[in-house]
């Protein structure tokens, strides 16, 4: 299976919430389209400088983490992402990368939405078991 790639819609929650409560108008939702790589090996959402600072995201953290190369960066963590994909969304953590480096969508923001890679298509899709909403499994 080759890179699959997925359109997803980012926003920060903290806006969305603020607009929900009457005290923010819909159009100074930071929000932004993404053409992000799927990757299940990953765990995190991980995002860039650049959308970190479009999105008015707030470092909260650090964490170390191990790259594919096998050396350890230090990355900072931010809070408050809501994360987009056709009828799913869910609000997570990101590790932000520097620059402009090439964004994820990992396992836990996957997990949440109840989305799947399909191998056969070689794209991101809603699990066609549950179809309208997300199922969380308990198990």
């Amino acid at each position: 299976m080759g890179l699959v790639y997925a359109e997803i819609e980012l926003l920060n929650s903290r806006d969305v919430d603020n607009f929900e409560e009457g005290s923010l108008p819909e159009p100074q939702i930071r929000r932004m389209n993404i053409r992000m790589n799927v990757d299940s090996g990953a765990i995190m959402l991980a995002i860039n400088e650049n959308i970190r600072t479009q999105l008015g995201l707030r470092v909260v953290d650090t964490r170390p983490c191990l790259l594919a190369n096998g050396t350890y960066v230090e990355l900072p963590i931010v809070r408050n992402v809501m994360v987009r994909f056709v009828n799913r969304e869910c609000v997570v953590s990101a590790l932000v990368l520097p620059g402009d480096t090439e964004p994820l969508l990992g396992a836990i923001p996957m997990e949440e939405m109840d989305v799947l890679i399909s191998p056969r298509q070689q794209q991101l899709i809603v699990n066609p078991q549950h179809p309208n909403e997300p199922v969380m499994a308990l198990r």
